[in-house]
This record gives C-alpha cells, sequence and structure tokens, in this order.
C-alpha cells in the first residue's frame, strides 16, 4: 500500500497527528521501533488544564483552543475505535492560601470570562464543599470548568485503534512513503542540539504514581504544585494520578526512586484523605521540553522536506487536539495556521 503520510513517533503528538490526517481521508502509517506510548506519554496523570487567563497571548489562546475542542476530538476517537478514552472535563479545584491569592483569584475572575468566551468559568467556592480531599487556609478555593482529564494509555490505544480503523498501520519499521512528519521526543531534541551544537532542548526527567483511592466524581484538584487526578482503576473502582516531579539532573539512577518516594508523602501530606492510599503504579519518563518551552511546530529544520511536531513538555496531552489539526493543515494541504511563537526557528541559534 502507497501512505500519503509517515509519521515518526507513536506518542501522544504523532498518533493525534496521524489520526487528524487519516480523519480527512489521507493513508497514514505511523512508525515506532518502540511501539506506542514508549516515551513520556506513557506515563499516567493526564491533567489537561489552562494556564491562569491572564497575560493572554498566542500560546495561552492555542491551548484553550485545544482545550475547548478537546471533549469533540476524543468523542470521535472513542466512536471510531469503539475504546474509550478515559477523558472527561471535571474541573479543577486549588486552595486559596491567603488575602493576596484571594484577591487574584477575584481579579482573574473577570480574565476567564473574556478569554475563556463566556464558555467556562473560573469561580470561588468554600473549601467544604470539596471536603475531606482539600483544605484551604482561606477556607475557598478555586474552581475552573476548562480543565478537563485524560487517561494517557488509554487516550493512546483509543488514537491507535480509531487510526487503523481509517486504515492506518502503526510499525516498527517501514519505508518512509509521503509527507513525513517528526514527532520523536526527546530523541528529536537531542538530535537537532546535537546539529546546531546549542541546546535547543533536551528531555526532562518526571515521575508520577497511581494511588488506589477512589475521589468518586470531584474535579481533579492542583495543591502546591501537585496534580491529583481522579481516573477510574479496574472493575470501575477509582484510581488517583498524582504528579509530576521535574527533572533536569537524572544521570543518577538512585535519585529515581527517592524524588518520587518524597512527591508520594507530599501528596499524602496535602491531601490527608490519601494517607493509607496504596501505590498501585509508579512511573518515570522524559518529557521533550524545547528551549522556548512552547512546542516545535513547522518544517524541520534539518530536513526541509519533513515536518516536526515536538516539544510538548507538560502540556503535550493538553494541546494535542489543536497540534493535530493545524499539523494536518500544514501537511495535507499546506496551510500554515500555526502561530509564530511556535515556529522551530524560535528554539534554533540565531543564524548570520
Amino acid at each position: 500500500m502507497r501512505y500519503d503520510v509517515t509519521v515518526l513517533g507513536a506518542g501522544i503528538f504523532g498518533l493525534a497527528i496521524a489520526w487528524a490526517c487519516a480523519a480527512r481521508g489521507a493513508k497514514v502509517q505511523v512508525i515506532d521501533p518502540n511501539g506506542i506510548g514508549a516515551g513520556s506519554s506513557g506515563g499516567v496523570v493526564g491533567a489537561l488544564a489552562p494556564h491562569v487567563p491572564e497575560q493572554w497571548n498566542a500560546k495561552k489562546q492555542f491551548q484553550f483552543e485545544a482545550l475547548d475542542g478537546a471533549a469533540v476530538f476524543w468523542a470521535g476517537v472513542a466512536d471510531a475505535a469503539n475504546l474509550p478514552s478515559g477523558y472527561a472535563r471535571v474541573g479543577r479545584v486549588q486552595p486559596i492560601m491567603d488575602q493576596a491569592g484571594l484577591d487574584l483569584a477575584r481579579a482573574r475572575q473577570s480574565g476567564a470570562k473574556t478569554h475563556w468566551q463566556g464558555r467556562y468559568i473560573w469561580d470561588i467556592r468554600p473549601a467544604a464543599d470539596y471536603a475531606p480531599w482539600i483544605t484551604s487556609p482561606t477556607a475557598q478555593v478555586i474552581f475552573d470548568s476548562l480543565s478537563a482529564r485524560l487517561a494517557p494509555r488509554q487516550g493512546l490505544a483509543a488514537l491507535a485503534a480509531a487510526l487503523r480503523a481509517k486504515g492506518g498501520q502503526i510499525v516498527s519499521d517501514a519505508p518512509l512513503m509521503g509527507s513525513v512528519v517528526e514527532a520523536t521526543g526527546a530523541a528529536g531534541l537531542a538530535e537537532l542540539s546535537d546539529a546546531f551544537g546549542v541546546a535547543v532542548g533536551a528531555g526532562q526527567k518526571g515521575q508520577a504514581a497511581i494511588l488506589d483511592a477512589d475521589m468518586g466524581s470531584l474535579p481533579q484538584l492542583f495543591i502546591d504544585g501537585v496534580h491529583f487526578v481522579p481516573h477510574e482503576g479496574p472493575q470501575g473502582r477509582g484510581q488517583v494520578a498524582i504528579g509530576s516531579t521535574s527533572e533536569r539532573d537524572f544521570n543518577d539512577p538512585s535519585t529515581t526512586d527517592a524524588n518520587l518516594d518524597f512527591l508520594i508523602e507530599k501528596a499524602r501530606r496535602l491531601c490527608p484523605a490519601l494517607a493509607e492510599a496504596q501505590v498501585v503504579t509508579r512511573w518515570a519518563g522524559l518529557r521533550p521540553r524545547a528551549k522556548s518551552r512552547a512546542p516545535m511546530l513547522g518544517r524541520h529544520p534539518l530536513r526541509t522536506d519533513h515536518f516536526i511536531a515536538n516539544g510538548g513538555f507538560k502540556i503535550g496531552f493538553g494541546i494535542a487536539p489543536r497540534v493535530a489539526d493545524v499539523m494536518a493543515d500544514l501537511v495535507l494541504e499546506g496551510r500554515d495556521t500555526i502561530p509564530s511563537d511556535f515556529a522551530p526557528a524560535v528554539s534554533l541559534p540565531a543564524q548570520d
């Protein structure tokens, strides 16, 4: 079979782009020698959360469009795959720590009304509404209705099945055919850094865990930098994913368990309802972080007959639906609808 598009990399960017192209009628193959979700996309947290609704810019607008369109995107994937993705728009709760935080939360309410187009709320509510899962020094919390969750491994499995249902294939090796999109994560950023002799980007280690606890229908929580995300576990019993660490120096393997153990203990301290919850899954992986901290989308800097989609870092799953759309526009139709902040050149050294 001849393919119109070849995607290198079976992580969230690669599979989402492959699905978007296939949904538009293209014949697509995905090549990854390590299999589906072998890199950072095989994680466990799945917190799809927005930046704060202030100091608006192109990156925040792009993320908003991605989160806004995620329900339709994942419903289409689940329908084509006949598999659940683990997606749900459950919202997010954050404690308000002091009077300054309360004043800031109130100021951001108007920003949410404007930038979130009146479709989602940034609300101040009593912390007692979410007891015993969260406490707050001010007895108040922020609730936003834009945040959602996704079970990463379920989402990847659904994307893979949806792609195959459209006649696509996912293989470990094959000849390149058609337009080529490189979504190769940390390895791809390392190649660019070697080629240009500067740090274009790198893998940054993250760690997370799943605890055996049921939050029921509560929103996800964000407390002192830790995400607490409810998921459905085996036999319908709830589980809570917690994450994550962010480690630039990870060459010493002895720190892996220690850092994750610290995260687990911190999570139990911040959320006493998890004090006795057992750890059922531990995860570590390298998340691709571009120098600009924005994703790199467009023509590949080394192979201009190829395209690149890399640098999702901590928000890869959250922005994937929009990344898939703009990359399909570029690859299939030659239309560049990508924000200029995401151009690969932003992370590259200046050219004379």
